[in-house]
């Protein structure tokens, strides 16, 4: 009798499940930069003081932003399709309960701390001129909108999970077009100013928070929720494993830009405005690469819960590759023409020279910055946070401590500063990348 043999059936082309799934998300990230810039250019226009307090309030509003969608949503996201990909459904529903708890404590945390202390905290970092102007901006972002950022970006990792983007993006895309006109809204005809910007990011993700509530609760991720549970350590974990990390990377690269804010601030409040400029495109790059790299973190995630390590490299890869090009694309014509970009926000002319030079060299590395963040949402579907945690440290080390060294011990000045935190960002790309191989991802 013919020996019976057992043929593997074959894997999904890669690229066609990137697209697949990056291609919702991605609609509703490039609405989320568009209602970025007009946040910047809404902001520029309250003055150059305004522009200075938006600043020194943006690396905390990007961090809460990046921890609660990109971080531990990425951890609640790789939780549910590691779940899902291993056939345990009943995890993937009582894993929502606990992705909620946690999201309403870490927007408490960012409510408490910068709604409730604006000026001690800011002031340390842009000084009590920029801390005054950015404080009753603070108040709004954070007293208002930090749970509700918090919670809606939660829920939608968990459609991520389930691999419902397009349910996602939809709702993301409705909150990201009505955010930019409330805000002009309130900050103009209403008269509140740039605190008026920071009303309206609150009430948006308010009505957001409900939608995408209603949404993951009539099933909209592939699974109904259980929410009558008492809460369990070992699901906390499964979230708080990768999310955690995770967090800590997403503090570490705000913490650089908070850093280097602190040194510019030396040179000034137009130095300050101007860094603000160059920061916000700089972090423009991640709602572009979030597209690709949610959708790396859901197929990343299901592949390795069917213990299929190699075809979740050759997905990552994939992936990164397809933000690199994207990203380093756009990062090119910024660095080609500075001057148009940053006279786009402002038309104060000091803010302009000091933000083309930043510009000029920044742009040079979003493509690594794209390629970096593509694989760091890679490596929490795969729970492999090792290298992206050393490609963070990598990054302040070499923004900060390099533009000291070349800004003031080799009297470069700001342009020293600046080339460093190109360097930074270019070195986080790097040693993400590395992360990603045999020797790391693998059983």
């Amino acid at each position: 009798m013919a020996d019976t043999l057992a043929i593997a059936p074959p894997r999904p082309a890669v690229l066609p499940q990137i697209l697949a799934l990056a291609a919702p998300t991605a609609l509703s990230s490039v609405l989320q930069v568009v209602a970025q810039i007009a946040e910047t250019w809404l902001a520029a226009r309250q003055g150059t003081a305004a522009l200075a307090g938006w600043s020194v309030v943006l690396p905390f509003s990007l961090l809460m932003q990046q921890m609660s969608a990109g971080a531990m949503g990425g951890g609640v996201a790789s939780a549910i399709a590691r779940a899902l990909g291993g056939g345990r459904r009943e995890e993937a529903s009582a894993l929502v309960l606990h992705a909620v708890l946690i999201a309403v404590v870490g927007g408490g945390i960012f409510a408490i701390a910068l709604a409730g202390f604006p000026r001690a905290i800011l002031g340390l970092i842009g000084g009590a001129t920029a801390a005054e102007a950015a404080a009753p901006y603070a108040i709004w972002v954070f007293g208002l909108g930090a749970v509700p950022v918090w919670l809606a970006n939660t829920l939608a990792s968990v459609l991520r999970g389930g691999g419902r983007h397009a349910l996602a993006a939809r709702v993301l895309l409705l909150t990201w077009a009505v955010y930019p006109p409330l805000a002009w809204v309130l900050a103009e005809p209403v008269g509140m100013g740039l605190p008026g910007i920071g009303a309206a990011l609150g009430f948006t993700f308010l009505g957001s928070t409900l939608v995408m509530g209603w949404v993951v609760m009539r099933g909209g991720a592939g699974f109904a929720p259980t929410l009558r549970l008492r809460p369990s350590r070992a699901m906390f974990w499964r979230i708080l494993s990768v999310g955690l990390a995770a967090s800590i990377l997403a503090g570490v690269a705000n913490l650089t830009t908070i850093l280097v804010t602190a040194r510019i601030a030396s040179h000034g409040a137009v130095a300050v405005a101007a860094y603000g400029i160059s920061a916000r495109l700089e972090f423009l790059m991640i709602p572009i690469a979030f597209g690709v790299g949610s959708a790396l973190t859901a197929l990343v995630g299901r592949a390795v819960g069917a213990g299929d390590w190699a075809h979740a490299r050759r997905t990552a890869w994939t992936g990164g590759l397809m933000a690199l090009v994207v990203t380093g694309c756009i990062g090119l014509v910024v660095a080609t023409a500075p001057r148009a970009f940053a006279g786009f926000f402002t038309a104060d002319p000091a803010v302009i020279a000091v933000a083309t030079q930043a510009l000029s060299w920044t742009g040079l590395a979003f493509g690594g910055f794209g390629l970096g963040m593509a694989l760091y949402f890679a490596s929490q579907g795969a729970g492999r946070m090792g290298w992206p945690v050393a490609a963070g440290v990598s990054r302040i080390t070499i923004a900060v401590g390099g533009g000291w060294l070349l800004g003031d011990v080799f009297g470069m000045g700001l342009d020293g500063q600046f080339i460093a935190v190109a360097l930074g960002i270019t070195a986080y790309g790097v040693f993400t990348a590395a992360g990603v191989r045999r020797a790391v991802w693998s059983a």
